[in-house]
């Protein structure tokens, strides 16, 4: 472990950068929605959504030297799926209610299958977000613990 490192002995966390086109745009949608806690505003732009640190940042500009081939850029087909964030929640009904009175736009309503619900809703750029709750556990956050 690093010297560096806080308190609590965590040598590193881990975080999901997302590339949108409209950083205020996606920070209103991950704060007013899902209630994220906005840690630095800027570009990039920091928040912490329950155990997940989100990198929010805008596409474009040349390569970097440290990444010479690679571009970054928002989703260009919202239905073709190469990532997404997936939300383990206690009560999906509560979530579901909760978040799409706050502005979510769902593509369904919560549905049972083998070992979970599941729904799924878009952010502002198209990005796909599940929301699930586990049913082959005691609790549904129990393999998270």
């Amino acid at each position: 472990m690093s010297d560096n490192a806080p308190p609590d002995g965590r040598d590193f966390v881990v975080t999901v950068t997302i590339i949108v086109a409209d950083i205020a745009r996606s920070v209103a949608f991950y704060r007013d929605v899902l209630g994220a806690s906005v840690l630095r505003e800027g570009e990039p732009t920091f928040l912490r959504l329950k155990n997940v640190w989100l990198t929010i940042n805008l596409g474009g500009g040349a390569p970097t030297d440290d990444k010479r081939e690679v571009t970054v850029a928002p989703p260009k087909d919202p239905n073709i799926l190469s990532s997404f964030l997936n939300l383990r929640v206690t009560d999906i009904a509560r979530c579901y209610e909760l978040w799409r009175s706050r502005g979510a736009k769902f593509i369904t309503e919560p549905k049972k299958h083998a070992t979970e619900y599941r729904c799924y809703m878009r952010d502002p750029d198209g990005y796909l977000i599940e929301v699930g709750q586990t049913t082959m556990t005691a609790t549904p956050l129990e393999l998270y613990n």
